[in-house]
């Protein structure tokens, strides 16, 4: 009889590890805004985000030629129906694979061996259109429009960095 509560506590345990532990993996600001982008996507409003949900949304930026397959494989990306709780374990899946902020920093430090914090635009813009997975020229554009270089051309890398670990830009 001992054990009986053991095995029920842990068993409880896990099962709250679903969805309330998604919640502990984000701070409050950044549900938030992860609420405000949900609402955005979800046009019709009703709580789920679907494959029209996605199709007018990429309307209003302006891409209007999506195929079927492409919106049902973002919809198919997630087990069922895409409600915020899915949506947002959906984020903390995609983030938990990525590397931490000082790894990724680091990275960039060997492309910055005066250690200024920043790397030409041109450079940086090489890199990504030759080697590995190529960026491509939309790709750019819109790394440029997200972190356009200084009036020298230089890029800030570790506000990159912070963005890719944090998904907001630091407050200077």
């Amino acid at each position: 009889m001992c054990c009986a509560p053991k095995k029920a506590k842990r068993r409880q345990q896990q099962g709250e590890g679903g969805s309330s532990n998604v919640f502990s993996m984000f701070e409050q600001s950044q549900i938030q805004e992860y609420k405000e982008a949900f609402t955005i996507i979800d046009q019709n409003r009703d709580g789920i985000i679907s494959k029209d949900d996605l199709r007018d949304v990429l309307a209003t930026m302006g891409q209007l030629n999506v195929k079927n397959e492409e919106l049902e494989a973002m919809v198919k990306e997630a087990s069922g129906p895409i409600n915020f709780t899915v949506f947002l374990t959906m984020f903390g899946e995609k983030l938990k694979g990525a590397d931490p902020e000082d790894v990724i920093v680091s990275a960039f430090k060997v492309l910055d061996p005066e250690g200024t914090g920043a790397i030409k635009k041109e450079f940086l813009e090489e890199l990504l259109t030759t080697q590995c997975d190529r960026f491509t020229a939309e790709e750019m554009k819109n790394l440029w429009a997200a972190f356009p270089p200084d009036v020298a051309g230089n890029v800030d890398y570790k506000n990159i960095c912070y963005v890719i670990t944090h998904g907001e830009e630091k407050e200077e």
